[in-house]
């Protein structure tokens, strides 16, 4: 059970977290995770599991645009269009979060967690999905909840859910 955030989370998402850290055990897959809008968020839940922290190779937390060129390898004119939270940025960061880590699965995630700029869409948020030898895969979710800590833990789900699809 994830410990730091354990009061704090949903008994779904504790035993989601487990089981899909002791998938990646079994089968000796390594996890990467690329952050945006969670802030490390994931990556703090995949670390919190005794026994099975060790499925988690490393974690990039790329909150704006030059981090995410300088870290993941984006390209800038990406960046700039169609802009940070779009599919292709996500897939590049899925991508170049794989390309710079030893592990088997990447994970991304770019959106916007809350209001912000006029032409930002809270709740708007990519994932995408590397693994080693396999498509990227994408998801595109626009949640309801418009506070920073709902658009959070909804992103959690959904990237939670990709990282378990893609373990099978």
């Amino acid at each position: 059970m994830p410990e730091t955030l354990a009061p704090a989370l949903p008994d779904k998402l504790d035993a989601q977290v487990e089981s899909l850290l002791q998938a990646a055990c079994r089968q000796k897959l390594r996890l990467v995770t690329a952050e945006s809008c969670t802030g490390g968020l994931l990556a703090s839940l995949l670390t919190d599991v005794t026994g099975c922290s060790h499925a988690f190779e490393r974690g990039f937390i790329t909150y704006d645009a030059e981090s995410k060129s300088e870290m993941l390898g984006v390209p800038l004119a990406l960046l700039d269009d169609p802009g940070p939270v779009s599919e292709a940025v996500a897939r590049a960061m899925a991508e170049g979060a794989l390309a710079r880590s030893r592990g088997d699965i990447a994970l991304a995630v770019t959106g916007f967690a809350g209001p912000g700029g006029p032409d930002d869409i809270p709740g708007l948020v990519h994932f995408a999905s590397a693994r080693r030898g396999g498509p990227t895969l994408h998801r595109r979710r626009r949640f309801a909840e418009t506070d920073r800590a709902g658009v959070r833990l909804r992103a959690i789900e959904t990237a939670l859910d990709m990282l378990s699809e893609r373990l099978g």
